[in-house]
């Protein structure tokens, strides 16, 4: 198996990292958050790859032959649904703090009064 997969996974998380902690716009923020959240698709696309692997569905398929893991699959299509939710969450909030305050500039915003 290559490293490279592994290495490109690390790198999308540390530039997504590195924009969320640099980030002062909320919309980039939640931009930069789908970009850390990405890497996790490259990370399971890793660990469930198999050289020569077939789709797992064995009817007709003789025994032996390599199938790519399900079970990855399935975390795969959770965690894009879980990504696609997330985002539409913090966009949500970024709207509504647009309109409550006037800006998207976490700096600007004032403290809480409660």
């Amino acid at each position: 198996m290559s490293l490279f997969p592994y290495l490109v996974a690390a790198w999308l998380f540390c530039i997504g990292l590195y924009g969320v902690v640099t980030s002062r716009n909320f919309i980039h923020l939640v931009m930069c958050l789908a970009v850390v959240q990405s890497s996790t698709y490259v990370l399971l696309l890793t660990i469930g790859y198999r050289i020569g692997g077939m789709p797992p569905v064995f009817a007709g398929v003789p025994v032996g032959t390599p199938a790519v893991d399900p079970v990855v699959q399935a975390l795969m299509l959770t965690d894009i649904v879980v990504e696609a939710t997330v985002v539409a969450l913090l966009l949500s909030l970024a709207v509504q703090v647009h309109k409550g305050t006037g800006t998207l500039n976490p700096d600007h915003l004032r403290e809480l009064q409660g």
